[in-house]
């Protein structure tokens, strides 16, 4: 499973890709912005992208939209400290599978993107 990281939070990037490696997923790319994390996107073709939503430059609801528009087998799964009803609707219209809360336990995110791998028919 190839995983692309999106965050402006340079210690959130670090952490998940250490734990995400430590739970034998593959991350191929990191970005520190929603433009960026669309154009590594477009580049590597993941089969997820973990995508924050408040980033600057482009945030991370319109790179999900951007994301799903050119490959919409792109599992996106949403994080934000604000987890509120409006963030989750707005993800979800983007076309992302979940909002999770950056405060959630990384084996949710983990059980999230084997979700989401499944929802999109991609092989575990």
């Amino acid at each position: 499973m190839r995983i692309l990281l999106v965050d402006d939070s340079a210690l959130a990037r670090g952490i998940l890709k250490v734990g995400l490696e430590q739970a034998g997923f593959q991350v191929v790319g990191l970005a520190s912005n929603g433009q960026t994390g669309y154009e590594l996107a477009r580049d590597l073709v993941p089969d997820v992208v973990i995508m924050d939503i408040n980033m600057p430059e482009t945030n991370g609801i319109d790179a999900t939209v951007e994301i799903k528009a050119r490959h919409p087998d792109v599992a996106v799964i949403g994080l934000s400290v604000h987890n509120t009803a409006e963030a989750r609707k707005a993800m979800l219209q983007a076309g992302a599978t979940t909002l999770l809360s950056k405060e959630s336990a990384v084996d949710e995110l983990y059980a999230a993107i084997r979700q989401a791998l499944a929802d999109e028919g991609v092989p575990r």
